[in-house]
């Protein structure tokens, strides 16, 4: 098999951003400076009511160039409650050996389009094994579900909840 290399791959020198480009950019972040939560759809809006006729997609290519993203808010699902008790580690000195003797659940959440959807797994932490997970757009019908899943099993000695605490 022969390999063919093209003169314009060998002489190819890449072109900068044309003046408009550099333009927008330029009002990008001086919007951005402004308003740091501003995605590429408010700054596309933004760059219309200005009078610059671009589209979300080169808005979303420039901001991507010049490394900014919007700044927003995302849950707070590890930060405990003040009033909320911290219990100590239970099964420190305790050998794992067996499956179903001790699970952990977690919940993280998935960012989408619109909002957040929440998943929870119970695992076990000798096979290792997910036994059981559920998506859902609320905080509290996972940890319901989780609850009812953990009632029928009668087998368990511990439940280790996984918290990831902020410092």
């Amino acid at each position: 098999m022969s390999h063919l290399i093209f003169d314009c791959a060998l002489y190819y020198k890449p072109k900068g951003e044309n003046l408009l480009n550099l333009k927008l950019m330029r009002l990008i972040d001086e919007q951005f400076l402004k308003i740091p939560c501003y995605g590429s759809r408010q700054m596309a809006r933004h760059l219309n009511r200005a009078g610059y006729c671009v589209g979300r997609h080169r808005v979303r290519r420039l901001m991507r160039l010049m490394g900014i993203e919007a700044i927003y808010q995302t849950p707070r699902t590890s930060d405990p409650h003040p009033a909320h008790k911290i219990y100590p580690y239970a099964l420190r000195g305790l050998s794992i050996t067996k499956p179903n003797h001790v699970w952990c659940t977690d919940i993280t959440y998935i960012p989408m389009g619109r909002g957040f959807l929440y998943l929870v797994a119970i695992m076990d932490w000798a096979s290792r094994k997910v036994l059981s997970w559920c998506l859902s757009n609320t905080m509290d019908t996972p940890q319901v579900k989780c609850i009812m899943a953990l009632h029928i099993r009668k087998d368990l000695t511990f439940l280790v909840c996984k918290k990831q605490r902020r410092k």
